[in-house]
């Protein structure tokens, strides 16, 4: 199936409202995790977390690859999705206990998830895309069911059944064409755009939950300001003309197979990390409120500084897939510029929120610079005009 098929076929590419309601279920179980990390962080929770983020992005993956290629139009596909919904809640719910007790929940979601997203696939996505979801179904119902019976069985086997899950979901684009599945640049881009900065906005509250018993004073406000201008350029490097260039980018692939298969390493493999980067960072700045101007623990500096590279990293990484190449050693030589402040937050908290802030602020508005310049010249010679 074509792109031009699918416009036609369905009423909008749009980014629907009810698919944006769906992304805010997805994000509180991001919530989940950054709290869950930031209550304990050690090597032990960070790759539990790792290992249950990469299993939700892959259906979120899914999902969004799912109203790509057919709108929420009917009552069915509304109430799928709505049972799609409720998977991802009870894999929320389960996550604080997730290695523990309540490890049949996360796998009891994460089934219930990949059924709701099979049944619309094979149902309503035409029947080019039914044949591709023939192939690519059954494996993704395998890495489910590999994660309920991790759950089911004892808490010391669950990372290696989750682990060969996530196995299955990684070589599941080898092994199956998508090319059959259409894929709408702009619907698309924008989708995990919307995603993103909700995510963004997570790093926020993070910021709030961070002062609980915490005396508002001069010193916590300073480092929440400064947290919130961390934010506002992650912003910035994601969305500052960058979603109009990989727009253009996706779309001006014409093989479909090819499309899909860039798709996949740039929204889904190199968005992973930024929104892991994310999660780490906000589950530092949580440490660091508290802080203020005293030093921070390693466990809270290391985790503001290498979230923040991790995302400029994943960031480059998508840029490069879809062939952008502006920006790109900007954000990797802010990364490793970033990554040296845990040891500025051994020393003061808020100097390393501030070194973070001014290396990727540097590094954006230098990257910015030769443009802004070229436009101001435009506009002087328009006017003298």
């Amino acid at each position: 199936m074509t792109a031009p098929e699918a416009t036609a076929r369905e009423p909008s590419v749009r980014v629907s409202t009810l698919e944006l309601f769906f992304d805010l279920v997805v994000v509180f179980t991001i919530m989940q995790l950054t709290d869950m990390l930031a209550e304990r962080l050690n090597w032990t929770a960070l790759g539990e977390i790792v290992l249950m983020l990469a299993l939700i992005w892959w259906m979120y993956s899914g999902y969004a690859w799912l109203t790509n290629a057919m709108a929420p139009t009917s009552t069915f596909r509304r109430t799928m999705l709505l049972v799609g919904m409720a998977g991802f809640l009870i894999v929320a719910l389960a996550i604080p206990e997730a290695f523990g007790a309540d490890g049949w929940a996360f796998g009891l979601g994460i089934l219930l998830v990949n059924l709701a997203h099979s049944v619309l696939f094979l149902h309503s996505a035409g029947p080019t895309a039914f044949r591709a979801a023939l192939g690519f179904a059954p494996l993704n119902l395998l890495s489910a069911g590999l994660v309920l019976a991790g759950g089911l069985l004892p808490e010391s086997q669950r990372a290696v059944w989750w682990g060969s899950a996530l196995v299955v979901q990684f070589v599941i684009p080898f092994l199956r064409r998508l090319g059959g599945v259409v894929l709408i640049a702009g619907h698309f881009v924008e989708r995990h755009g919307l995603m993103m900065i909700i995510v963004i906005g997570e790093s926020i509250i993070s910021i709030g939950l961070g002062f609980a018993g915490v005396t508002l004073d001069g010193a916590s406000l300073l480092l929440a300001l400064l947290g919130l201008a961390v934010a506002y350029y992650f912003w910035w490097a994601y969305f500052a003309g960058d979603e109009e260039r990989s727009t253009a980018a996706l779309a001006g692939i014409t093989d479909t197979v090819h499309r899909a298969g860039i798709a996949i390493w740039a929204f889904g493999h190199a968005h992973f990390p930024m929104i892991f980067g994310i999660v780490l960072f906000s589950a530092g700045i949580k440490e660091a409120i508290p802080a203020a101007f005293d030093p921070l623990e390693w466990p809270g500096a290391a985790a503001m500084a290498a979230g923040a590279a991790l995302y400029l990293v994943g960031h480059a990484v998508f840029l490069l897939v879809l062939k952008i190449r502006q920006g790109v050693p900007h954000r990797l030589i802010a990364a490793g510029l970033v990554l040296l402040t845990v040891f500025v937050g051994r020393v003061d908290a808020t100097v390393q929120v501030l070194a973070i802030f001014v290396i990727m602020a540097t590094a954006l508005i230098i990257e910015d610079l030769p443009m802004l310049l070229r436009s101001r010249s435009t506009n002087l010679h328009d006017f003298g005009r």
